[in-house]
């Protein structure tokens, strides 16, 4: 039912899309206590509260705009995208190097991993949903013809490292918040965030290079741009000031449209049996 709904809505042009969407964040904003209070929260916490009204329309429209990445024919999607700064991709290509995809939850971030499929072979990491029903429209959207899905797992990172030692990108969702003993505590717009350590550590074991990417949701639903910007940090040091590093440059990202970051998404949590971060974080 609900891929037959999202099939439907495919049709509906991404203008009519983004309204909808706009609209229903600010529903959910209206009547969600626990989500008003984490949006506004984490916004003030980043210093970006003056874009409380745009980033409430951009939640929605993050919603509404998936029928339209995930069941629209392909190249109708693609008419709606433009890359910018590709050649700091095929120069990693040529050369034979692996590449690490870093891209946070800012934008359309669904449509980076399919757009860089149709021009390389590229294996992501995934995670199921946690909804069941959501699982067949998820995977079916996400598993195209070069894209391929390592689950969250040892054998996930296995077939991940197999890549990049192959040459070939991989992409890494840096700011979900990971299981016990898969990441440290690292600072994220001034608070303690559990931040995964795998970016780092495909790195170093593929002998590859990072590089981050977002799609900016351009206004008026006139598309998306991809842009592909150089990962300016350092992986050197242990595991938390790699973290912390990867982090400051998901703020150098996101600082480039603030209102279209997940700002709903619980970054500070402490998972279940991770001890407290005073001790770990490092600035």
């Amino acid at each position: 039912m609900l891929v037959l709904l999202f099939r439907i809505l495919s049709f509906l042009p991404l203008r009519a899309l983004h309204a909808l969407g706009a609209a229903l964040g600010w529903i959910v904003y209206l009547l969600s206590p626990s989500h008003r209070r984490r949006l506004r929260d984490n916004l003030e916490r980043a210093g970006y509260g003056g874009h409380l009204h745009a980033a409430i329309a951009e939640s929605g429209k993050a919603i509404a705009e998936l029928p339209f990445v995930w069941c629209a024919p392909q190249e109708r999607v693609t008419r709606h995208v433009t890359m910018e700064n590709w050649d700091l991709v095929q120069r990693q290509l040529d050369a034979g190097r692996g590449i690490v995809f870093l891209t946070p939850h800012l934008g359309c971030f669904e449509l980076t991993a399919q757009q860089v499929s149709l021009r390389v072979e590229l294996t992501v990491m995934y995670r199921p949903p946690r909804q069941s029903a959501l699982k067949p429209l998820v995977e079916g959207a996400r598993a195209r013809q070069h894209m391929h899905l390592a689950p969250a797992t040892l054998s996930g990172v296995r077939m991940l490292v197999k890549a990049l030692r192959g040459g070939q990108p991989v992409g890494v969702l840096p700011d979900q918040v990971p299981q016990e003993g898969e990441g440290v505590w690292a600072p994220f717009f001034g608070g303690d965030a559990y931040t995964m350590t795998l970016p780092a550590k495909l790195a170093q074991l593929g002998k590859a290079d990072i590089l981050t990417v977002y799609a900016e949701r351009l206004p008026r639903a006139c598309g998306f741009a991809i842009r592909f910007v150089p990962f300016d940090g350092s992986l050197e040091g242990d595991a938390a000031q790699q973290a912390a590093g990867i982090n400051r440059q998901m703020e150098k990202l996101i600082a480039f449209c603030p209102a279209q970051y997940f700002w709903s998404y619980n970054r500070y949590k402490k998972p279940q049996g991770v001890a407290a971060p005073q001790a770990e974080t490092v600035a």
